[in-house]
């Protein structure tokens, strides 16, 4: 179908030289739909392979990552990139037959690839730090630190810490490895003088969230339960996250930056039930607006291993460029209240040392 694309770029190019008054939206879903890079040089049609190539030469292939979520979808194909660019890639798994059978994948085609495994269960704050302590007992150098895996749950379910599963599993737990992990990615940084680098993997449906319903403590146990509205926020918890820890990175000088990614909408195998002229056209027109799996990964790829990307922090990307997020995401006030929330959970729960953002009188807001 590569008529459509060459169809869909002509009519974008003639908007933009002959149509001022076309709204930013549009012309961003028209670039979108025809792979039309953007100032990166990338588009929505960028894979991960793609970038790893670019990105790295063969002086910077001693790194280390961590990726969660490396079983299956882009986790995986993120982690099948870097291990073939030579990085040394560490997969938290809960299911580790299934994490040995990616493994062996992997390095069948690069079997110079060094994968290690390691348990963990992103849901539970004890397994969390039982992988850190492991992990760091390794003594292995830390330079990126990839937050991809997600949870997305129909009907209302709680860890075993009696959080509601979502917000456990795609915020709590990942804020709670980055912390335990961040001390090892500074001291890193400092001794080799590569930048460290955290991508939170987020989602465009941040943007669903309604500012009135973002509470702390209804997300960790919310009365009623929407499984898609549990989703989006959060993705929106780990954009403001990514901000907020950007700013205390800066503040403090180290040598590690935070980002969130956006990697659009994943082709997935479904199967059709019905037939007929509309279903086929709907699912044509929104095929061209799926990814492969390659692009989905290209972004936090882009945003993990670019030197384009180099010394910028707090940042949100889709299609490997810098993007626009919602005005909550951007809140800075909101984004300092929910890392002071959520420091204070942690403590409560005797896992974290309290900081100077966490100290008592600052933990009584929970709204």
């Amino acid at each position: 179908m590569s008529f459509i694309y060459i169809w869909i770029s002509t009519i974008v190019r003639i908007l933009e030289l002959k149509v001022e008054n076309l709204s930013p939206e549009m012309k961003a879903t028209l670039k979108y739909l025809a792979g039309i890079a953007g100032p990166s040089g990338y588009g929505s049609k960028t894979t991960a392979q793609q970038i790893s190539e670019d990105s790295m030469p063969s002086s910077h292939n001693n790194l280390t990552a961590i990726v969660t979520g490396a079983t299956s979808g882009i986790g995986l194909e993120t982690a099948r990139v870097l291990a073939k660019r030579g990085v040394r890639v560490v997969m938290p798994a809960r299911d580790l037959s299934k994490a040995e059978r990616v493994k062996e994948s992997i390095q069948k085609e690069s079997p110079q690839a060094e994968i290690i495994i390691l348990e963990i269960d992103l849901s539970s704050f004890g397994s969390i730090q039982r992988f850190c302590s492991e992990f760091l007992s390794l003594g292995l150098p830390l330079h990126i630190l990839i937050n991809n895996a997600g949870k997305y749950s129909q009907k209302l379910e709680f860890s075993e810490d009696k959080i509601e599963l979502t917000f456990a599993t795609n915020y709590l737990g990942h804020f709670l490895l980055t912390e335990m992990l961040l001390g090892k990615m500074v001291e890193t940084a400092a001794e080799s003088c590569i930048e460290g680098r955290i991508v939170n993997v987020s989602s465009v449906i941040h943007n669903w969230v309604n500012p009135k319903h973002f509470s702390f403590m209804k997300l960790l146990n919310p009365k009623s339960y929407n499984g898609t509205k549990a989703y989006a926020q959060s993705k929106l918890a780990n954009i403001l996250h990514a901000k907020e820890l950007s700013r205390q990175l800066k503040a403090k000088k180290a040598n590690v930056t935070i980002n969130a990614v956006h990697p659009g909408i994943i082709k997935t195998g479904i199967t059709r039930d019905y037939r007929g002229f509309l279903t086929d056209s709907l699912y044509f027109v929104a095929s061209k607006l799926l990814k492969s799996t390659s692009q989905g990964a290209a972004t936090t790829c882009y945003v993990a291993l670019s030197p384009q990307v180099e010394g910028m922090s707090g940042k949100y990307f889709a299609d490997c460029n810098e993007s626009h997020c919602s005005a909550l995401a951007n809140d800075e006030s909101n984004g300092r209240k929910l890392w002071k929330q959520t420091r204070a959970l942690m403590h409560r729960r005797f896992l974290l040392p309290v900081g100077k953002c966490g100290e008592e009188g600052e933990e009584a807001s929970t709204n």
